[in-house]
């Protein structure tokens, strides 16, 4: 995994930092956001627009269920962002994809509108860079920066990690095996 993921680049300024959906559905209990495990794309996007490295953060999401298209994640993340205090000059919102090449597709074409000559970051999982930078790559007019987040790999190892068989490995080669295949088909289609 170590191998795979993307290492940080050097952080400079942004005017858009785009999210990529993927990290929250809808809790059904309150009707409000609930984060998965890539909640961290939005959290560093945050802390990004925080520290003044983003000026803009743009959700890229909408539905990817095939039923039911009414819940778009770029909306319920756009009434957390208000309620934690962003201001809505600072969010754009991208609710229609349902892809990561409808993601790169629709994003660009929003920021083309509101401002062609943005200086662009991409914000997603570490593991998906790779297939993130040749989709965003292929679509862009300008050069894009890409932004890793929840690593899976580990950055320390133990001596039992060589020793004792763990059953997690198992799920993080099923995750590396479907992003390597979708590299290999969005290669073909982007």
């Amino acid at each position: 995994m170590n191998s795979y993921e993307a290492s940080y680049p050097k952080v400079e300024k942004y005017d858009v930092g785009i999210v990529l959906g993927g990290f929250s559905g809808l809790n059904k209990r309150n009707n409000e956001i609930a984060f998965n495990w890539a909640g961290d794309r939005l959290f560093q996007a945050i802390a990004l627009y925080k520290k003044g490295k983003i000026k803009q953060i743009l959700i890229s999401g909408g539905s990817a269920n095939l039923i039911d298209r009414k819940i778009k994640e770029a909306d319920l993340a756009l009434q957390y962002l208000k309620r934690i205090g962003i201001p809505d000059t600072a969010i754009l919102i991208e609710n229609q994809s349902r892809n990561t090449i409808e993601n790169a597709r629709y994003s660009l074409a929003l920021i083309a509108k509101n401002n062609p000559e943005a200086k662009i970051l991409v914000i997603t999982s570490a593991w998906h860079i790779p297939r993130v930078k040749l989709i965003f790559d292929k679509q862009a007019k300008q050069k894009i920066e890409y932004y890793p987040t929840n690593f899976s790999g580990d950055t320390k190892f133990d001596l039992s990690d060589f020793i004792i068989p763990n059953a997690s490995a198992l799920g993080a080669w099923e995750m590396l095996f479907k992003e390597w295949i979708g590299l290999a088909v969005d290669g073909l289609r982007a």
